[in-house]
């Protein structure tokens, strides 16, 4: 897989710190946090997988644009940044060797709970 740092989530993701905009959950909450499929594509079709892509920190360019198999790492549930997601997936890229996902990862938790 090509998994690259989408640059444009991190900005989201950066945008979302600055404004507050954070659930600061345990590290296991993600499970129940995380967007259902359902509420992932009622988000796509009310906004676009342009706008849903800036909530996931992975993207496969190799992947068509308009599928949700292009996008990865996400980190959110389209309204907060979730503490429990970043934890999940600092981790889950440091195990698969997407180092750039995990650095980027680790700095936005760094920030969070420097708050």
């Amino acid at each position: 897989m090509a998994i690259t740092l989408n640059k444009d989530a991190l900005a989201n993701a950066a945008s979302l710190l600055a404004d507050k905009k954070v659930a600061r959950d345990a590290r296991d909450d993600w499970s129940e946090h995380a967007p259902s499929s359902a509420e992932e594509n009622a988000f796509i079709e009310k906004h676009g997988y342009g706008e849903y892509a800036k909530w996931h920190l992975g993207v496969d360019r190799s992947k068509s644009e308009d599928t949700k198999g292009r996008y990865s790492f996400p980190f959110g549930d389209f309204t907060r940044l979730h503490r429990c997601a970043v934890i999940a997936l600092e981790s889950r890229a440091a195990q698969n060797d997407h180092g750039s996902i995990a650095k980027a990862a680790k700095s936005l938790l760094d920030s969070m709970d420097g708050d």
